[in-house]
Parts: C-alpha cells; structure tokens; sequence
C-alpha cells in the first residue's frame, strides 16, 4: 500500500503562520499537521504501508528541512520516501500527476489539511473507496451521490437541492492508482479544466462513467486546518481525543514555579510555567517561557516567551515575544509584541 500525500499549496488562510511553516507542518496538539494525517490514515489501513509520497511545492519554502522531516515521518512508519514537486499550480489533478512514478498498484491519496478519527474496515473489493463524513449543511460541501447498493455514482459540488449528506473530505484509496492516472492524463492531454484547474474529479468521474465500482469510508470525525479559528479548535478537539486514548501529552522536562496545568494539554520539551495557569485544551511547543499569566484554548509554537497575557483562542508562532493584556492573537514566527 503507498500513501500519496498533494501538499504543495502555501496555506494562505492561515497566514502569518504559514509565511515561514508549509501548513502541512503546523503542529495540532503538539504534532505537524501532515504527521497526524499520515500516522492515523496508516493506523485504519492496518497494514504495511510500502510507500509515501509527498507532493512539495517551490524549493524555496519546502526547502531541505521539510523534505527531511516527511523522509523521517515515512522512515518511522516504515515506508520509503519519495519527493515530488508542483512547481506551478494547476490543480489537484495535476499535483497527482507530478507523483507519475509512484501512481501504481493501491494506494491512499490524502490532502494534508485535514484530519480524521476513523475506525471502518476498507472495502477492498471496489476500485475505489472514497472517504466522506456525514454533515447537517451538505450545500456547503462537495458530496457523494449513491444507488440502492451503496455505490457512489456521482460528485455533486455543492448541490442546490438534497442529494445525500455524504461530504467528500478529500482522502480517496485506489486499488490500482494506475487506473486513476490513466484518466488523469487524459484530463490533462484534453485540457479538460475547472475552476481554472486540472481536478482529481473529472479523473474519477471517468473512473464512474468506464464502470468503476466506487464506495464510501465514513469517518467518525473530520477536523479541517484550514485557518486560524478552525486550527486552534481542531487543536481543541484531537487533545480531547489524544487524552481518551491514554497519550502521554505532558513532558517530564516541564518546569512549574507556581503554575498550574489543567488538562488535556500538550506541553512540549524544556518548557517553563511560572506563576501562570495553561489550559485545558493548549499545546505549547519546546523550549517556550511563559509567566505572569492565563492562557486557554490555544497553540502556542516553540522557543517563545509570553507574559502578562491572558489569552483564549489564540495562535502564536516560533520564536515570539509577547507581553500585553491582549484576549485574541494571532502572531506568527519571530514576531515581537510587548
């Protein structure tokens, strides 16, 4: 099995964050973003996973740091790595296509601006297994339309009237990616473009129309990393989940001088709490100081330092200074605000 993994887009909804960090490697509870999505797309799999593929955009910004990072993440799971770039954005469709040489046999392909709870068994027997999670606004969404066997027989982008509840979120699996390819070339041979883009759609919809059996997978939970509200309340959620799991969120090497922690939270290595409560639902990255104050849901990154501050609903980036009675932050890396 390989996983195939488009992440070559800037995120720039989630700016400043992502001016200096590829979306992809923010950390949500104390783990980049792709990591989690990759590590739990194996855990449901359930099997040995041969390959990972990572689509990267301009050198310039996934630059070697990046590249080793999603080399070791493939590494642990026990997977060779593969590199790929999009140097020019055309879509998702034609960030697959950039992977060429590694479209074959099964595989997952995955959008890193997500992540799952999952817990199903995956059909193997159809061509393809779409991943959906059932909504209450399916006109918001792009959804999966089915016959009376279950079987998807069409994507209708954001439908005006009911089709199903189904909202595709971006994870497919492919029993021979291969197939996939195949019609994605013609896409692209054909100049076959929406929205200005070569999409992955128009490759499955020919899939359907050649006879395909295509299923659904339904998580039980879908997180979206899309921006700063969304990410810190994703953050939110995967603590609690992490906590029920039994995970180990609180590292040995905290220091507290008069603080106090009030779980769930992350706190990472060589952090210092003085005179200060965090949580619950904050994650704090290695090497960050925080004193004098009162911080809540929030993602605080590393090698920060934060006083003063009484903080709900925040996000603040790697080598920051904070000091201020502010409520509502967003500060991204090397920022100073005091």
């Amino acid at each position: 099995m390989k996983i195939i993994v488009p992440m070559a887009g800037r995120g720039s909804r989630l700016r400043p964050h992502t001016l200096t960090v590829p979306k992809p490697l923010i950390p949500v509870a104390g783990k980049p973003i792709v990591h989690r999505l990759v590590s739990d797309i194996a855990g449901v799999l359930n099997e040995d996973i041969d390959e990972i593929a990572f689509i990267l955009g301009d050198p310039a910004f996934f630059g070697e740091d990046v590249v080793e990072s999603l080399k070791e993440l493939a590494i642990e799971l026990g997977a060779k790595p593969s590199i790929y770039r999009q140097l020019d954005p055309k879509g998702t469709g034609h960030a697959i296509m950039c992977a060429e040489p590694s479209l074959s046999g099964p595989a997952v392909i995955a959008y890193a601006d997500t992540l799952i709870r999952a817990d199903f068994n995956l059909d193997k027997d159809a061509d393809s297994v779409i991943w959906t999670k059932k909504v209450e606004n399916p006109s918001a969404y792009g959804v999966v339309n089915l016959n009376e066997k279950e079987e998807i027989v069409e994507l209708v982008e954001k439908p005006e009237t009911f089709v199903s509840d189904q909202a595709v979120i971006g994870i497919y699996y492919f029993k021979d990616v291969a197939v996939l390819k195949n019609e994605l070339q013609y896409v692209l041979d054909n100049n076959i473009i929406h929205g200005g883009e070569y999409q992955i759609n128009d490759g499955i919809k020919r899939m359907m129309q050649n006879g395909k059996i295509f299923k659904t997978g339904t998580v039980s939970e879908w997180m979206d990393c899309g921006n700063k509200n969304v990410t810190v309340e994703t953050n939110q959620r995967m603590l609690g989940f992490l906590e029920k799991d039994g995970e180990t969120l609180i590292s040995k090497t905290v220091k507290l001088e008069n603080a106090n922690i009030v779980e769930p939270c992350f706190i990472g290595e060589n952090v210092v709490l003085k005179n200060t409560t965090v949580g619950p639902f904050v994650s704090i990255g290695d090497n960050t100081e925080i004193e004098n104050s009162t911080i809540k849901n929030s993602i605080i990154q590393t090698n920060t330092k934060i006083t003063n501050a009484n903080l709900d609903n925040a996000m603040i980036g790697n080598h920051a200074k904070y000091n201020g009675n502010f409520e509502t932050v967003s500060i991204g890396d090397y920022s100073v605000l005091e």
